[in-house]
């Protein structure tokens, strides 16, 4: 899915990955929860090699939420920000981890003669628990502000796959109680799609438990 948006002059393509995204929002619907950057601030310190960030954000409530972070460099700060705020509440934020993140410049795009004002892609790849690979994409003339957001975008992918995990979960478990076999087939089926981003078993053996009890 690509999402278009404007921030500022500066025009912006965001992509997130396809597999399994258009069930993940059907299922949630309404209550599906969408990240977005309104404001970033970011400090560094060269002779420690640590970038300190505070971001604010906004989610379907269109709440404003404030989270901070630091790590070695802003991908690192970002991402520990984002963890330290949805990972108490998402416990499958804990088993992905970063697996690689690039950066390429369109020269085509540049307004000045460096160049330097030109718009770069930033591509962020992300692993689950079982290896397998995820990769979030934002446009910008800002590279710090695409790293975010394609970090927001990864965050978001994972928080909103584990509740559809959940939604699943319980929808499935009142078929079986109703002994409406059509609906047990299909959310059985739904469920092993979602799983395909969430699959990491202790995770969804406690998220299982917690509803069970």
């Amino acid at each position: 899915m690509v999402r278009p948006g404007e921030l500022g002059h500066n025009t912006w393509v965001q992509e997130r990955p396809l597999d399994n995204l258009e069930l993940i929002e059907r299922v949630l619907d309404k209550d599906y929860i969408e990240l977005r950057l309104l404001k970033m601030s970011l400090e560094e310190d060269p002779d420690q090699t640590l970038t300190r960030v505070k971001l604010s954000l906004s989610d379907r409530s269109n709440a404003t939420i404030v989270v901070e972070g630091e790590g070695v460099g802003p991908v690192d700060a970002i991402f520990s920000a984002l963890l330290s705020r949805y990972a108490l509440e998402y416990e499958s934020l804990k088993s992905i981890e970063i697996a690689h993140f690039n950066v390429a410049a369109d020269i085509d795009t540049k307004k000045g003669k460096a160049g330097v004002d030109s718009v770069g892609r930033v591509t962020l790849g992300i692993h689950n628990s079982e290896g397998k690979l995820f990769e979030f994409s934002d446009e910008s003339r800002s590279v710090t502000r695409s790293a975010a957001r394609a970090v927001l975008a990864a965050v978001e992918y994972f928080v909103n796959a584990e509740r559809a995990f959940v939604t699943l979960y319980r929808a499935r478990k009142d078929a079986k109680e109703r002994r409406r076999d059509d609906l047990v087939t299909r959310y059985t089926r739904e469920l092993a799609e979602v799983v395909k981003s969430t699959s990491f078993a202790e995770v969804i053996e406690n998220l299982k438990k917690s509803i069970d009890d």
